[in-house]
């Protein structure tokens, strides 16, 4: 239960709350389960407060400094985290459903297993914080810096993470299906058997990422750069990678069947034991491309 005291002067506004937290430095609030929805905590000082199992449903937590806070399975639906600063915090398994985290800075946090549904993350700093198995399907991820960030099994269905940075990203068996990555910087990412299905990865670059049995199929990839990625056992079939850039590409028993490859770089790319049933690869340049037989093309 929350300490009456703490949360009494946290209600009497910002600045009694801030001057307070700044004359007792070494006390760390309790507010365990207080029910503060709809709270004005804009601007607070809530670092390092125990906030675990609270309700702040549609608070306004905006420019909230929250660095180190414990959030374990809060309810912040619909809050306004705008510009908060959220580093180092325990959000594990948090309700963050219709959130706005626009421009947030969530660095190094854990937000594994949270509801992130339809959340606004849109240009939001999240550099190397924990999403394990979180659900971030329909949410709003444009320009967002998700590098070397832990998606494992998160759910990106139908999620627009367009312009938004991955690279060095762990994405094993995250669902993807549907989610508009388009110019989305995937470089050295781990999409190993990830649902891409559907996705859109138009002019993205995936250079050296890892795609081994990672499910492609119907995705458009026009454009994209893939440049030395691990494409081995995938699955491409009915995808449209025109024009897109292939060279020392490893499709070693990759599905490519009724794919597009209309202009497309496959110079020195491994095809070995590829299924190219029906593929298109109308002016595809096929220069040192191994192809299904072994052989290496002239």
């Amino acid at each position: 239960m929350a300490n009456r005291e703490h949360l009494s002067l946290l209600l009497d506004g910002a600045d009694v709350w801030n001057r307070w937290r700044q004359h007792n430095p070494k006390i760390q609030p309790n507010l365990r389960e207080a029910d503060l929805r709809k709270a004005r905590l804009s601007t607070m000082d809530l670092s390092h407060v125990d906030l675990c199992m609270a309700s702040l449903e549609e608070a306004d937590l905006s420019k909230a400094d929250i660095r180190h806070a414990n959030l374990y399975t809060a309810d912040l639906t619909g809050v306004n985290l705008r510009e908060a600063t959220l580093s180092q915090v325990d959000l594990r398994e948090a309700s963050l459903k219709g959130a706005d985290l626009c421009m947030v800075t969530v660095r190094e946090s854990d937000l594994s297993r949270a509801d992130c549904r339809e959340a606004n993350f849109y240009t939001a700093a999240l550099k190397g914080a924990k999403f394990r198995e979180t659900d971030f399907s329909r949410a709003d991820l444009r320009e967002a810096n998700l590098c070397m960030t832990d998606l494992r099994e998160a759910n990106l269905r139908s999620a627009n993470l367009s312009l938004s940075i991955l690279c060095m990203a762990s994405m094993v068996g995250a669902n993807l299906y549907q989610a508009n990555l388009n110019l989305a910087n995937l470089s050295l990412a781990n999409l190993c058997v990830a649902s891409l299905m559907g996705a859109n990865l138009d002019a993205a670059t995936l250079i050296g990422a890892n795609l081994i049995g990672a499910n492609l199929y119907t995705a458009s990839l026009v454009d994209a750069i893939l440049k030395e990625a691990d494409l081995r056992e995938v699955t491409l079939s009915n995808a449209d990678l025109s024009r897109s850039n292939l060279s020392m590409a490893n499709l070693s028993m990759a599905n490519l069947r009724e794919a597009k490859f209309v202009d497309t770089n496959l110079e020195g790319a491994n095809l070995h034991k590829a299924n190219l049933w029906e593929v298109t690869l109308n002016n595809a340049l096929l220069r040192e491309t191994i192809m299904p037989n072994g052989q290496r093309h002239g």
